[in-house]
C-alpha cells in the first residue's frame, strides 16, 4: 500500500490551505465582543446548518465513523440519525431560552438560572472537554494522514504546524471567520466523500456485491454476521460496541449533551439573526446527518471486503507494526483514500479531510476561548473594553493550541478513536445534562442542588476513571458505558432533586424567564399560524422526522 502524494495533490493541498485562511481572513468580524465571538449575531440559517455539519462531522468523526464500520459495527450511524430527534427537542424546548437570554456561552445560562458557581463548573470542564476531545482528536487525525504522506517529519512537528495553520484565520477572524470558512469545508468534504464512495462501490460490484460479499465471508467463518445483521442498527444485549438499551440510555444522552449543551456547538446557533433562523439551521443540521450512512459509514464496510487479507505494513510511534486494519482501524478511511483515488482527485479529497480537521480546530478554538474570556476574565475583570476582550480571545486561543498540541500524541494510546470520544464524553456529560433539564422543566430546581450535583457528578467520574485506568471491570465498571452515563446522570438527578428539597425555594428571577411553561407553546402557535407551512418548523420537523423514520427503519 503506496500512501505517497504526486506534486499535482500537493499543489492542490496547499492551494487549498493558502485559499481558505484566506477566505477566513477575509471574513474576519473584531469590532466588537460581540462580532468577534458571535459573528454579530447575523447568520442565516442555511450558514447555520451547514456549520454545525461541519463542526460536527470533523476530520476525527469522519476517521472514527469508517474505522468502526471496518469492524461491522455500523451501528456507529445511530449517533448520527439520533442527533435529528436531539435537535427538534432543542429547537422547540431550549432555543428560544438560548436566543432571547443574549448570553454569549452555555455556562452563563447556567448563572441566569442557577448561580456562578454552576458557570465556573461548567466552563472548565467544557474548556477541558474542548481540549481533551475535540481539538486533540482532530490534530491525531490530521498527524495520522500527514504522518503517512511523510514518514520522516515528527508528529508532534505536523500537530504543531496543523493547530497553528488552523489558528492563522480564526485567532485575528472570530466566530464569522469559523462559520463562513466551515461551509467551504463541509461542501467540500461531503463532495470528496461521495466521490470516494462511488469509487469503493464500483470497486466491489456495487450495492448487491458488498451484500454479497459480506454473505460470502459470514459463510467461510471469517464473520459471524449476514449482510442483514452486518447492516443492522440494532444489535443484541451482549453487544460490546453499542447494545440495544443504548438507543434508549447513553446515546439520547451524550447527543443531548452535544448539540444542546456543548458550548463548542451550540455557539453557531447563537449567532442566529431571530428564532426562526436559528430553529431552520438546527433542522437543516439534523437532515445533513441522515446521508452520513451511505458515504462515511458504509464505506468502512466496504474496506472491510477490499483489504481484510491484505497485508498493511505501517510502523506505529509506538515502535509496533500495524499488519492489517484490524490492528488499526482509524487507517481505514485514509487506506481507502489512497487506494482507489486517482491523481488530483486525491489531492481534492485528502484537501477536503484537513478541511474537516480545520473546521473542528477552529470551531474549538473559537468556543473555548469564548469561554475563557466571557465567563474568567470578564467577570474578574469587569470594566474591560469590547476590544480588551477580543484581545483575551486571541490570547486565549493561542494557549489552547499549544495545549491541545502537547495532548494530541496521547491519543493513539487508547485504541477506537471513536469509542476514546463517546467514552470520555460520557463521563464529563451526565451531570450538566441532568442540571440543564431539570433547570428548565422544574421550577423548583435551585442554585443548591445544581452545584452540589454537578461535584458529585465530577467526583464520581474521576473515582471510575481511576478505577478504569487500574484495571477494574466489576460491578459499575462492568456496565457498558452508555448505560453507565445514563445511571450516573439519574444519581445527579436525584442528588439535584433532594438538595433543592431541602434547601430554600429559588428567586423568581431565575425561575420566570428561564423555564419552560405550557403557555408559551400556546402563544408561539399562534404566532406560527402567520407563516407558510414551508416556514413552520414544527411541520418541517415533522417531515424531517418521516425521512429519519425511513432510513433507520431500512437498516433497522
Amino acid at each position: 500500500m503506496s500512501f505517497q502524494l504526486s506534486t499535482i495533490d500537493l499543489i492542490i493541498m496547499i492551494l487549498y490551505a493558502v485559499a481558505i485562511i484566506a477566505y477566513g481572513l477575509y471574513h474576519a468580524k473584531r469590532k466588537s465582543s460581540e462580532e468577534y465571538f458571535l459573528g454579530g449575531r447575523n447568520s442565516t440559517w442555511p450558514v447555520i446548518g451547514i456549520s454545525l455539519f461541519a463542526a460536527n462531522i470533523s476530520s476525527s468523526t469522519l476517521i472514527g465513523l469508517a474505522g468502526a464500520a471496518y469492524a461491522l459495527n455500523t451501528h456507529v450511524f445511530n449517533y448520527e440519525w439520533f442527533a435529528v430527534v436531539v435537535l427538534i427537542f432543542f429547537a422547540i424546548f431550549f432555543l428560544p431560552f438560548y436566543l432571547r437570554s443574549k448570553v454569549y456561552t452555555m455556562p452563563e445560562f447556567l448563572e441566569r438560572r442557577y448561580s456562578v458557581h454552576s458557570r465556573y463548573y461548567f466552563s472548565g470542564v467544557t474548556v477541558i472537554g474542548n481540549i481533551l476531545i475535540d481539538t486533540a482528536a482532530s490534530l491525531y487525525v490530521g498527524s495520522l494522514m500527514l504522518k503517512l504522506i511523510f514518514p520522516e517529519v515528527s508528529p508532534s512537528v505536523i500537530i504543531m504546524i496543523l493547530a497553528l495553520a488552523a489558528a492563522a484565520y480564526t485567532i485575528p477572524g472570530g466566530l464569522n471567520s469559523v462559520i463562513q470558512t466551515e461551509v467551504v469545508q463541509a461542501i467540500l468534504l461531503i463532495i470528496g466523500s461521495i466521490i470516494l464512495t462511488w469509487f469503493a462501490f464500483d470497486k466491489v460490484g456495487g450495492w448487491s456485491g458488498m451484500m454479497e460479499g459480506l454473505d460470502a465471508k459470514n459463510a467461510a467463518g471469517e464473520i459471524q454476521l449476514t449482510a442483514k445483521e452486518a447492516l443492522s442498527m440494532v444489535r443484541p444485549t451482549d453487544d460490546p460496541y453499542m447494545p440495544w438499551y443504548g438507543l434508549i440510555t447513553g446515546v439520547p444522552l451524550l447527543g443531548f449533551y452535544f448539540w444542546a449543551n456543548n458550548q463548542f456547538m451550540v455557539q453557531r446557533v447563537l449567532s442566529a439573526k431571530d428564532l426562526n433562523h436559528g430553529r431552520w439551521g438546527a433542522l437543516f443540521a439534523g437532515f445533513l446527518k441522515l446521508p452520513v450512512i451511505f458515504f462515511m459509514v458504509i464505506p468502512g464496510v466496504l474496506a472491510l471486503l477490499l483489504y481484510s487479507k491484505q497485508e498493511f505494513a505501517y510502523k506505529l510511534d509506538n515502535g509496533t507494526i500495524c499488519q492489517n486494519l484490524a490492528d488499526c482501524p482509524d487507517y481505514t478511511y485514509l487506506t481507502l483514500l489512497f487506494d482507489l483515488l486517482p491523481t488530483g482527485i486525491l489531492g481534492l479529497v485528502v484537501a477536503g479531510l484537513l478541511a474537516a480537521m480545520m473546521s473542528s480546530l477552529s470551531a474549538t478554538f473559537n468556543s473555548a476561548s469564548t469561554l475563557i474570556t466571557m465567563d474568567f476574565v470578564n467577570k474578574i475583570r469587569p470594566n474591560m473594553t469590547s476590544k480588551q476582550l477580543v484581545r483575551s480571545g486571541q490570547i486565549s486561543t493561542l494557549i489552547l493550541v499549544i495545549l491541545a498540541s502537547l495532548w494530541a500524541p496521547q491519543i493513539g494510546k487508547y485504541g477506537d478513536l471513536f469509542e476514546y470520544l463517546q467514552v470520555v464524553l460520557s463521563y464529563i456529560a451526565p451531570p450538566i445534562v441532568s442540571t440543564f433539564l431539570l433547570g428548565l422543566f422544574w421550577k423548583r430546581a435551585n442554585a443548591s442542588g445544581s452545584f452540589i450535583s454537578l461535584l458529585v457528578g465530577f467526583a464520581m467520574a474521576i473515582f471510575f476513571l481511576y478505577g478504569q485506568y487500574q484495571g477494574i471491570e466489576d460491578g459499575f465498571l462492568g456496565m457498558h458505558f452508555l448505560l453507565r452515563s445514563f445511571v450516573l446522570m439519574l444519581i445527579c438527578m436525584a442528588v439535584h432533586i433532594v438538595v433543592s428539597l431541602v434547601t430554600a425555594k429559588p428567586d423568581d428571577s431565575k425561575i420566570r424567564d428561564y423555564t419552560w411553561r405550557r403557555e408559551l407553546f400556546t402563544l408561539e402557535t399562534e404566532e406560527l399560524k402567520s407563516l407558510p407551512w414551508y416556514q413552520n418548523y414544527r411541520i418541517l420537523s415533522i417531515f424531517l422526522l418521516i425521512i429519519t423514520a425511513v432510513i433507520v427503519g431500512y437498516f433497522w
